[in-house]
C-alpha cells in the first residue's frame, strides 16, 4: 500500500504542464501563422476575382459604344442674302473638309458657299445652249463628285465639283472649281430633242457612260477616251447604244458602276433592267405591292445596291444575284421604314454602306443597310427641304425655305448589331445570305463582314477534334498509371508526360505546320491506318500475351505489361505508314486526296483540323492527365482493398469505385483541357489555314477567335469599329472559359456531395 502511494506521488511529480509560457508562445505564433495564411489565401482569391471583373468591365466599356445610335446636333441657322434670288435648289453637296458647300439652282448657276457662314464664296453660270433649262440632275455612284445635268433640248451637260487645296501665307485655303470633263459642250442624247426628264452618268476606268430618259424612250451613249503616248493628245469615241421603248413613264435611272446594268424605274412601282453587254432586257421586277408609289431612287456606295423610297415612307435594297438557274435576277434584301410621309431624299454615305433619308415633312432618318439598323429618326426641317451630306458622314446641310441649318451628325460605329454579328447576313452579290467574317479589302467601297459566327464555330470545333484526341489518351493513361502500373514505373513515366507540357506551342505550332500537315496529305491512308490498327494491335498483343505459357506470363513484374506493348505500337505505326503508297494505289487511284474531293465531294486542304487535333490534342493530353492521374491516385487505398477483398475484379473496382470516387478530379481535368483547347493561340494560327468557314469536315481548316485576334489586331485602326470587335471576340471567349469553368465547378461540387459517402 505505501508502495503504491509512493508510485502515484512520483506520478505527479513527473505530469507534463502543457501551459508553459514557452507552448503558449508557440501556439500564438502558429494561430497567428494561420491566420496569415487564411487571409493570404482569401486575399489572393478576392484579387483574382478582381482582376478578372476589371479585365470584364474594360472590355465593356471597350465594346459598348458600338450598339449606341447615332447623334445629331444642330448648329445656328442661316439666312444668307443670295439664297432669296437663287432660285429652287436641284442639288447641294459638301467637300471633304466641311469648308465648303456646291448648291446647284434652277437659275443653271453653280453657287460655292462657306458652310459655317453661309457665306457666297464663287458663282459660276453653266455654258447652257440658248433657250435651254435643266430638267434632271444625275450622280455618279457615292465618293464622286461627277454629275450629269439633263437639258430641255435633249441634250446632256457633265460636270464636276472639285476644291484645291492650298497654303498662301500658311494658311489652309479651299478654292472650288466647276470642270468639265468631256467638254464644255453639251452631247446630244435625244436625236429628236426631247427634254431628258431623267438623267444617269458611270465612269468605268476611261469609259463614260450616259443614258436619259425621254416619257417613254430611252436613250445611252457610251463614250471611250484614249490618249496618244506620244503626242499627249486625247481623243474621244461615240457609241450610240439602241435601247427598246417601255410602255409606261420613266421616273428614275441607274446605271451600275462595271456597266453590266441599266436599271429604268418606269410606271407606278416596277424596274425594267437592261442587260448593258448583251444590249437587251433581263427582265421586269416589281418592286411595290399595293397602292404605293416610287418617289426616289439612289445607289449605295459601290452602286450595287439599289435603295428605293417609296409613297409610305418605306426604302428598301435591292440588287442583282445569279439565281438557281445561273440568271441574274433582282432581289429585294432588305427593307427599312422612316415614317408615314413619301420619302423625297436619299443620301447615301461616300464610305461606308449607310444612308441618310429624308421625307416631304422633313424628318431625317439615318440607317446602314448591312447591320439593317436604324440608328436615329428626328424632324431637321418643317416640310420639304434639300440635305446634303459631306463625304465623312459627320455634317449635314438642310436646306428649308430661305435658310441654311448645319447639324453635327456622330455615328461612329454604324456597321455592328446583333443580327449581324451572329446570324446570317445577305451581303452585296452574294447569292444567298450567309455568315461571312472578312474585315478587310483592298477597295474603298469594301462591305465589311464582321460575323462572329464563324470564328466562335471554328473555336469550337478545333477544341472539339483536339478533346477527341486527348480526352480517351489522358484519361485512360491517368487510370492506367495510377492503378495498374508499378510504383516503380509510374515514378519515371509521369513526369515525362508532364514534361510535355512545357514545350512551347508555337514550336508545336511550328512543326504541325511545316511537317505534319505535308505528311498527313502525303500519307492519309497510312494515317487513318494507323488510327484503326494501334487498338487493334493491342488487343490481339494482349490476346496473345494472355495465351503464353504461365511461367512466362509470370517473369514480367505486376505492372510493367506496357512496356511490352511499345514495340507492338512501333511495329503498327511503321506498318501502316510503310504500307500507305500501296494502300493508296490499290483503293484511291494513287491519290487519295482527288478522290475525297471528286468522288466523295469533299473539300480538302492541307492545313485541316486533322492537323490542329492531333497537334493541339498532344499539347493538352499532359493538363488533362496531370490532374486526371492525381485524382485517381488520391482515392484511398482502403476503398480499392475493401473491394478486392469483397471479390470484385481489378476491373470492377475501377469503374465502379475508383472512377465514382475519382470522378469530380477527372471531370476538372476535362474542363480545364477544354478551357486550354478554346484559348489556344500559335498552334491554330500556324497549322490551319486561318479560313473563317462553318464546316465541320476534319479536311479543312477554320479560324479560331483567339487566333483572329492575335492576327487582326496589329492592323486595326485604335477605337475603330474593327478594333471594337476584336476586343469583343476577347470578351466572347473570356465569358465562355468563365461560363465552361463555373460550370464544371458546379458539376464538381454535386459529384463530390454525391459521392463523399465512397
Amino acid at each position: 500500500m505505501n508502495d503504491i502511494e509512493t508510485m502515484s506521488a512520483n506520478s505527479d511529480v513527473q505530469r507534463l504542464d502543457f501551459n508553459t509560457p514557452a507552448l503558449q508562445r508557440k501556439r500564438r505564433i502558429r494561430a497567428l501563422k494561420d491566420n496569415l495564411a487564411r487571409w493570404y489565401v482569401s486575399i489572393g482569391g478576392l484579387a483574382v476575382l478582381g482582376a478578372i471583373c476589371l479585365i470584364f468591365f474594360y472590355l465593356a466599356q471597350v465594346v459598348t459604344p458600338m450598339f449606341q445610335g447615332a447623334e445629331l446636333d444642330a448648329r445656328d441657322a442661316q439666312q444668307p442674302a443670295w439664297l432669296a434670288g437663287a432660285g429652287e435648289p436641284l442639288l447641294l453637296a459638301m467637300e471633304e473638309q466641311n469648308q465648303v458647300a456646291m448648291r446647284l439652282g434652277s437659275d443653271a448657276t453653280v453657287r460655292f458657299f462657306s458652310v459655317k457662314t453661309g457665306e457666297a464664296i464663287r458663282s459660276v453660270e453653266l455654258p447652257l445652249p440658248a433657250d435651254s433649262r435643266i430638267v434632271s440632275v444625275g450622280q455618279d455612284t457615292p465618293g464622286n463628285r461627277r454629275m450629269v445635268l439633263g437639258l430641255s433640248n435633249g441634250q446632256v451637260l457633265v460636270i464636276e465639283h472639285n476644291y484645291k487645296v492650298s497654303y498662301p501665307d500658311g494658311k489652309k485655303t479651299i478654292t472650288p472649281q466647276l470642270d468639265y470633263p468631256f467638254g464644255e459642250e453639251p452631247l446630244n442624247l435625244d436625236p429628236l430633242g426631247r427634254p431628258i426628264e431623267h438623267a444617269a452618268i458611270s465612269l468605268n476606268g476611261d469609259t463614260l457612260m450616259v443614258a436619259g430618259a425621254s416619257d417613254v424612250a430611252l436613250h445611252a451613249l457610251k463614250i471611250a477616251s484614249s490618249e496618244n503616248l506620244m503626242t499627249g493628245e486625247v481623243t474621244l469615241e461615240e457609241e450610240r447604244m439602241e435601247l427598246p421603248q417601255l410602255s409606261e413613264p420613266i421616273k428614275a435611272l441607274r446605271i451600275d458602276p462595271r456597266h453590266m446594268w441599266m436599271f429604268a424605274v418606269s410606271g407606278r412601282a416596277s424596274v425594267d433592267v437592261f442587260d448593258l453587254r448583251r444590249k437587251q432586257l433581263n427582265g421586269r421586277y416589281k418592286l411595290l405591292g399595293g397602292t404605293g408609289e416610287i418617289t426616289t431612287v439612289a445607289s449605295l456606295l459601290g452602286g450595287i445596291s439599289l435603295m428605293v423610297g417609296d409613297s409610305s415612307g418605306g426604302i428598301g435594297q435591292w440588287f442583282m444575284v445569279r439565281g438557281d438557274d445561273g440568271q441574274a435576277e433582282l432581289k429585294n434584301v432588305r427593307n427599312f421604314k422612316l415614317a408615314d410621309q413619301p420619302v423625297r431624299q436619299i443620301l447615301p454615305e461616300e464610305r461606308r454602306k449607310g444612308f441618310l433619308a429624308l421625307d416631304s415633312d422633313g424628318t431625317l432618318g439615318i440607317f446602314h443597310s448591312t447591320a439593317h439598323r436604324t440608328l436615329l429618326t428626328e424632324q431637321v426641317a418643317d416640310g420639304a427641304a434639300v440635305a446634303a451630306m459631306s463625304p465623312r458622314a459627320t455634317r449635314l446641310l438642310v436646306e428649308s425655305g430661305d435658310q441654311l441649318q448645319r447639324f453635327v451628325i456622330d455615328n461612329p460605329h454604324p456597321e455592328i448589331s446583333w443580327s449581324a454579328l451572329w446570324g446570317k447576313v445577305w451581303y452585296e452579290s452574294y447569292p444567298e445570305p450567309d455568315y461571312v467574317w472578312q474585315s478587310t479589302s483592298a477597295n474603298g467601297d469594301f462591305e465589311p463582314k464582321l460575323s462572329l459566327s464563324p470564328l466562335a464555330f471554328g473555336t469550337l470545333k478545333a477544341a472539339f477534334y483536339a478533346m477527341l484526341l486527348a480526352a480517351p489518351l489522358a484519361i485512360c493513361a491517368a487510370f492506367y498509371t495510377a492503378y495498374f502500373m508499378a510504383p516503380t514505373l509510374r515514378r519515371k513515366v509521369k513526369p515525362v508526360i508532364e514534361l510535355m507540357e512545357a514545350l512551347p506551342t508555337v514550336i508545336l505550332g511550328f512543326f504541325a505546320g511545316l511537317f505534319l500537315a505535308p505528311f498527313l496529305e502525303n500519307h492519309l491512308p497510312g494515317t487513318f491506318s494507323l488510327l484503326l490498327l494501334t487498338p487493334i494491335g493491342v488487343l490481339l498483343a494482349s490476346w496473345a500475351w494472355s495465351r503464353l505459357p504461365e511461367r512466362l506470363r509470370l517473369s514480367v513484374p505486376d505492372g510493367w505489361e506496357a512496356v511490352l506493348l511499345i514495340p507492338v505500337i512501333l511495329l503498327v505505326g511503321w506498318g501502316s505508314i510503310a504500307a500507305s503508297g500501296h494502300l493508296e494505289n490499290w483503293l484511291f487511284d494513287g491519290d487519295m486526296r482527288h478522290w475525297l474531293s471528286n468522288d466523295l465531294g469533299i473539300p480538302f486542304d492541307q492545313r485541316n483540323a486533322l492537323v490542329i487535333g492531333l497537334a493541339m490534342g498532344f499539347a493538352v493530353i499532359p493538363t488533362i492527365y496531370s490532374i486526371a492521374e492525381d485524382a485517381v491516385f488520391s482515392v484511398p487505398k482502403s476503398l480499392t482493398l475493401g473491394s478486392l477483398a469483397l471479390g470484385a475484379t481489378p476491373w470492377q473496382t475501377l469503374t465502379r469505385v475508383v472512377l465514382l470516387t475519382a470522378s469530380p478530379g477527372i471531370f476538372s481535368a476535362l474542363m480545364i483541357g477544354m478551357g486550354r483547347a478554346v484559348g489556344e493561340t500559335m498552334i491554330v494560327l500556324m497549322a490551319t489555314g486561318n479560313t473563317p468557314i462553318m464546316e465541320a469536315n476534319i479536311f479543312e481548316g477554320m479560324r479560331t477567335l483567339a487566333a483572329n485576334v492575335a492576327v487582326e489586331m496589329p492592323e486595326s485602326e485604335v477605337g475603330g469599329t474593327h478594333y471594337r470587335v476584336l476586343f469583343l471576340a476577347a470578351m466572347v471567349l473570356l465569358m465562355f472559359t468563365f461560363v465552361m469553368n463555373t460550370l464544371a465547378e458546379v458539376i464538381r461540387q454535386r459529384l463530390r456531395r454525391k459521392y463523399a459517402s465512397l
